[in-house]
């Protein structure tokens, strides 16, 4: 029974290190673009899954590089909120956490040399940059994540970049549907990190970070939030009226409570611990908004 039971505290250990609430970010994104494929081809199986097990590593694999970076530089410590803690509250050594990060990514790579092997050798290089942001996200000199443009990298890499790549390895081209498609994704993406840095807007100032929240002010980095959100329902919003996507898209509609809510708790806590439940909503956000929004096109087509 106790062997069991160190068993199952090891794995929860490692699955919490990857930060399971910030992997909606890398899997919603895949399902999209594939679901907007659907619309001219029928999806490759294979592709779709090796593209849902790449992305989901690499950004598992951004998660450890994160915990690594921030533990060398001495920003986190047994009491930070918001972090795996393998390190600093488990004892794992930080060279374990690297190369598990790094193992990952060279899974990420081999699926990606398979994908691009099948539909073109352009996806080695754009894979690539957006491995290198990943790392450098954290990592290098001066990490993305210590500038005001986390939540634009982010954003564009894990939420436009992934529906995009996703969508041209079923149809070998882009479309503009599917980049306007891709906004709202991109928006959400970029919220989850801004959410992310109003938690941690005061120790983040300690450590010397000049993230966007920071530089906005804690309430009028709260209002940008309020306008991600806005823009993400408004710009699907707008796709309906212009006859881009049937009025079975308005379904994302159906998780505004999310978002709402993730404001109504940043507006009145301001302890790190308290506003868990805002970054939590705001992860939410994404993952409902993204599958009721595959679920309208899916309405869509299927009724058309």
């Amino acid at each position: 029974m106790q062997q069991t039971l160190k068993a199952d505290e090891g794995w929860r250990i490692w699955w919490q290190l990857t930060r399971p609430h910030t992997l909606t970010a890398s899997f919603v994104p895949v399902l999209l673009g594939t679901i907007i494929a659907l619309a001219e081809t029928r999806p490759n199986v294979l592709l779709f899954i090796l593209m849902m097990l790449a992305t989901l590593f690499l950004q598992a694999a951004t998660n450890m590089f994160n915990e690594y970076y921030d533990y060398k530089r001495g920003l986190d410590n047994e009491q930070s909120v918001g972090i795996g803690g393998t390190i600093v509250r488990n004892g794992v050594k930080p060279s374990t956490v690297l190369g598990l990060a790094l193992t990952l990514y060279g899974a990420a790579a081999l699926m990606g040399l398979y994908i691009a092997g099948s539909t073109s050798w352009w996806l080695l290089a754009v894979g690539g940059v957006a491995m290198a942001i990943g790392y450098l996200y954290t990592g290098g000199p001066l990490p993305i994540a210590y500038t005001p443009l986390g939540e634009l990298f982010s954003g564009v890499t894990m939420g436009m970049a992934i529906v995009l790549i996703s969508y041209f390895i079923q149809t070998g081209h882009v479309s503009g549907w599917a980049i306007a498609l891709s906004v709202p994704s991109m928006i959400l993406v970029g919220a989850i990190m801004m959410s992310n840095n109003i938690r941690d807007l005061e120790g983040d100032k300690k450590g010397g970070r000049k993230t966007l929240a920071i530089l906005a002010g804690r309430q009028r980095a709260i209002t940008l939030l309020f306008l991600f959100f806005a823009v993400s329902y408004l710009w699907i919003l707008g796709m309906v009226l212009m006859g881009s996507l049937t009025p079975w898209a308005l379904l994302v509609f159906l998780s505004i409570g999310k978002p709402i809510g993730a404001i109504r708790v940043f507006r009145k806590e301001h302890v790190p611990l308290k506003v868990m439940p805002a970054m939590k909503a705001t992860a939410q956000t994404n993952t409902i908004f993204g599958f009721l929004l595959c679920a309208g096109i899916l309405l869509g087509y299927w009724i058309n």
